[in-house]
């Protein structure tokens, strides 16, 4: 970082008795060149732990401090965003709100998410516990595909995805114990009734 400017020049903070004398002028010069990095980043130190204006390779390692590592592919202001949110998503991971912002954040779509459980209370014994079958996930994205798997076609909403990074994050997010369908749609189609997409 050369001629980077330093906010506390050491000549200053000497008597002005020295301030006189040219060796220790340049001498004090170059040891403001070496301290300058190192006071300027002390000095913006809320500015680099702050996501939305951290320097990239710093955001790398704010992502490793909250468990948010989105995918090293991903546009910065998706990685910016996953870092500023990582604290409340880790609060709804593994719940229906929870799988569909971390798709809105990767896709940036609405999904259609549908699960075979759900919620019920009561206030008398033998209720009769609610969902049904086994534990199960459907989730339908309209987006533009990536890869092998070919393009959907038209223009549409949010960015262009890649099927197995979708299921990779599906994985993660739901409970390990609940399966999952993954419907890739195009953005301006409807999901047709009782066709669904690759299982895992």
């Amino acid at each position: 970082m050369a001629g980077l400017p330093t906010p506390h020049p050491l000549i200053d903070q000497l008597p002005a008795v020295y301030l006189e004398q040219d060796f220790l002028q340049r001498f004090l010069a170059a040891l403001d060149d070496v301290l300058a990095p190192v006071l300027l980043t002390i000095d913006n130190l809320p500015a680099h732990l702050d996501p939305r204006s951290a320097p990239d390779d710093f955001l790398d390692w704010l992502a490793r401090w909250v468990a948010a590592e989105p995918h090293e592919d991903s546009p910065t202001e998706v990685r910016r965003a996953a870092v500023r949110g990582a604290v409340t998503r880790h609060a709804r991971r593994g719940t229906v709100g929870g799988l569909a912002e971390a798709l809105r954040l990767e896709t940036g779509t609405e999904p259609e998410i549908v699960e075979s459980g759900g919620t019920a209370w009561s206030t008398g014994p033998g209720t009769p516990l609610p969902g049904g079958g086994p534990p199960w996930v459907t989730v339908r994205v309209r987006v533009r595909v990536s890869g092998s798997g070919g393009s959907t076609g038209g223009g549409g909403a949010g960015r262009v995805v890649d099927r197995v990074r979708l299921e990779e994050l599906i994985g993660a997010e739901v409970p390990a114990h609940v399966g999952f369908t993954l419907e890739l749609l195009p953005p301006d189609v409807l999901p047709p009734d009782g066709e669904g997409g690759g299982e895992r």
